[in-house]
């Protein structure tokens, strides 16, 4: 076998080509767009590479076919937050091989110890956790919603034969729109618009930097305290990610609450895009746009994506998780076009929100797991602290 690193266009083309073999015959997968996994690697379009640096490898067997690909990154922001120094490992893909599979994980640590670490993450992203990020363990047989990872059950096998464990476990709920909500929560809605001084109201492109300055706002608050390794989100960042959304955002699924005219906790809701990108195998060049907003004037996308949901602590338990509910559920059953709503990756280090998820009675569709290996043999292992 023979293992090279990305540096070239040709190998980059490889590695965005290599996913494409693995899931031949897979009715269920969905490629991920190449520009999205390009740009993870562009030092132009991913800010981690101010502070930190990623590489990237495919692997090829004696005839010169390719058989696998993986990815190592140092985020210098939070790397040496841990006990152990911790790199990350991702975008692993590998046919059922033992040895292509060791051969891939070897490479990614030898880079991450000559740069100090004493552990890595994976498979995980050189960005947000929201998308490319932790390992398929339940829900194979259905398609992934955007910026999942889709795995096969061997790749379990071959992580844990490793050496990797169990750092936390991701869940994935869905549940379909027309559900009937707990008449608490419809109590607590109605308390919240009586108290003075709340109001809610949705997204409007036009003011698109006002929104993401309170997106930034709530989202450093919330997950200042609440989350370990955090790093602060900038504004610069914030408006990047909007702009990247705009797009596709649907203003009516977007919520934001306020106190006083404050920025206090949203609920940032797309369009399912996986349900229009399955249609263009990746790559959205002329065809594929057009082939996209073909599917979509269809009305193909008929499923909602809860991408994040934050409310500032001091806010926290007062009814604003159900007033926004409540609001995006009025907006959802008024226009009658969404027939579901996935909600992106909960951690079971977060009780406090999977209660509330599934209060709602939303059900868990998928279980991913973000695992960590510790390249001390002798060191002691520790699952990721409860929160909240």
């Amino acid at each position: 076998m023979e293992i090279t690193e990305v540096k070239d266009k040709r190998t980059a083309r490889e590695f965005l080509h290599i996913p494409r073999l693995i899931y031949a015959g897979d009715p269920n997968w969905i490629s991920h767009l190449d520009q999205d996994v390009e740009a993870v690697f562009d030092p132009d379009k991913n800010p981690r590479f101010l502070t930190g640096e990623a590489t990237r490898w495919i692997l090829k067997n004696k005839k010169g076919e390719l058989i696998g690909r993986i990815a190592a990154f140092v985020n210098g922001q939070i790397a040496h937050t841990f006990k152990q120094p911790t790199g990350g490992m991702g975008f692993f893909e590998c046919i059922n091989d033992k040895e292509a599979a060791f051969l891939l994980f070897d490479t990614c640590k030898a880079w991450l110890e000559e740069r100090g670490m004493k552990a890595m993450d994976g498979p995980i992203n050189f960005g947000e956790k929201e998308r490319f990020w932790g390992l398929l363990v339940e829900g194979h047989g259905q398609p992934p919603p955007y910026l999942m990872n889709y795995h096969p059950p061997y790749y379990r096998q071959l992580f844990e034969a490793y050496g990797f464990q169990i750092y936390y476990k991701q869940y994935v709920y869905h549940a379909p729109t027309d559900i009937s909500l707990p008449p608490l929560l419809e109590k607590k809605y109605e308390r919240l618009l009586q108290t003075q001084g709340y109001h809610f109201e949705h997204l409007h492109t036009g003011n698109l930097e006002k929104y993401a300055r309170d997106f930034m706002t709530i989202y450093n608050k919330a997950w200042g305290k609440a989350h370990q390794s955090f790093r602060e989100m900038t504004m610069e960042e914030a408006i990047k990610s909007f702009k990247e959304m705009q797009s596709v955002i649907d203003e009516e699924l977007i919520v934001f609450g306020y106190h006083q005219g404050e920025p206090v906790a949203f609920f940032i809701c797309l369009p399912e895009l996986n349900e229009l990108f399955r249609y263009v195998n990746g790559r959205l060049d002329l065809m594929g746009k057009i082939k996209f907003l073909y599917h979509r004037w269809m009305g193909k996308c008929q499923t909602i994506y809860g991408m994040v949901f934050g409310v500032v602590p001091e806010y926290q338990n007062r009814g604003l998780e159900s007033a926004l509910i409540m609001s995006l559920k009025e907006i959802v059953v008024r226009r009658n076009r969404y027939k579901a709503m996935i909600i992106t990756w909960i951690g079971d280090f977060n009780p406090k929100m999977i209660r509330i998820v599934e209060h709602l009675g939303a059900k868990k569709m998928f279980t991913l797991v973000t695992c960590r290996k510790l390249f001390d043999e002798e060191a002691v292992f520790e699952r990721h602290p409860v929160v909240g």
